[in-house]
């Protein structure tokens, strides 16, 4: 078995990390687009562009599925993503994980990137699944960058301002960006009274069930940085996902 992730940086790390435990031997391919990141800046129809790219260079190493592990790109290209790819391959989207959050029960707090927050997109999942819960939407500006570069001082400094706007008795915290998944110790410092919700998990498992293939892989592990072969950046060794894989 073999399965793709795409995503900008280093958001991927969490959904792949997830699929190797729960498929040690599955080939893993990582997709990324260094020479075009970040793409939040990006126009809808550019993302779209950068997205596809990250897509066919996966694609041509024939995946069982592939996995958009990124949200701003799942907004913006999983239409033309699947309109490219399917039925040959299976394309799986990155949904923050509002609807499980919600039925706990609120206050929900929504940690998402500027773009993200307040966004059409958003709101609309809040009003599907989670209506009659106060939620609340909050901008992490810069967190995501200070994540891909591993800027320990810039990620604290990010994630003490996210939590000084997350209002007090907030219940449940969701993740709403992928890259914020590889954070989930300080902010679980920052925020100890709120459940976290992620989406890696059910994105990895709704990829294994929606696999072409369910034979064996050996395990490997192959990155693509703007199509080119290489290895990890140093950065993505700083998490425990990416060293797991």
């Amino acid at each position: 078995m073999k399965i793709a992730l795409i995503d900008s940086g280093l958001g991927l790390l969490a959904a792949a990390a997830a699929l190797r435990g729960l498929r040690p031997d599955a080939d893993l391919v990582l997709s990324t687009d260094p020479d075009g990141m970040p793409w939040g800046p990006r126009t809808p129809a550019d993302i779209t562009e950068h997205a596809l790219a990250c897509a066919r260079a996966a694609a041509e190493q024939q995946p069982d599925a592939l996995v958009v592990a990124c949200n701003t790109a799942s907004v913006h290209g999983l239409e033309a993503i699947r309109a490219e790819l399917e039925p040959d391959i299976p394309v799986i989207g990155t949904v923050p994980a509002i609807k499980p959050a919600a039925a706990v029960g609120g206050p929900v707090a929504i940690w998402a990137t500027p773009a993200t927050t307040g966004s059409a997109y958003q709101r609309g999942l809040i009003r599907d699944f989670a209506a009659g819960v106060e939620v609340a939407e909050i901008p992490c500006p810069g967190l995501a960058d200070a994540v891909e570069r591993a800027d320990t001082d810039a990620v604290a400094r990010a994630v003490a301002a996210a939590a000084a706007l997350t209002p007090a008795g907030t219940h449940a915290l969701v993740l709403g960006c992928t890259h914020y998944e590889l954070l989930q110790a300080p902010i679980r410092a920052a925020v100890p009274d709120a459940a976290l919700h992620c989406s890696a998990p059910a994105v990895a498992g709704q990829a294994l069930r929606r696999a072409v293939s369910t034979t064996e892989g050996n395990g490997t592990l192959l990155v693509l940085r703007t199509g080119r072969k290489e290895e990890l950046p140093p950065a993505a060794l700083t998490y425990r996902e990416a060293r797991t894989l």
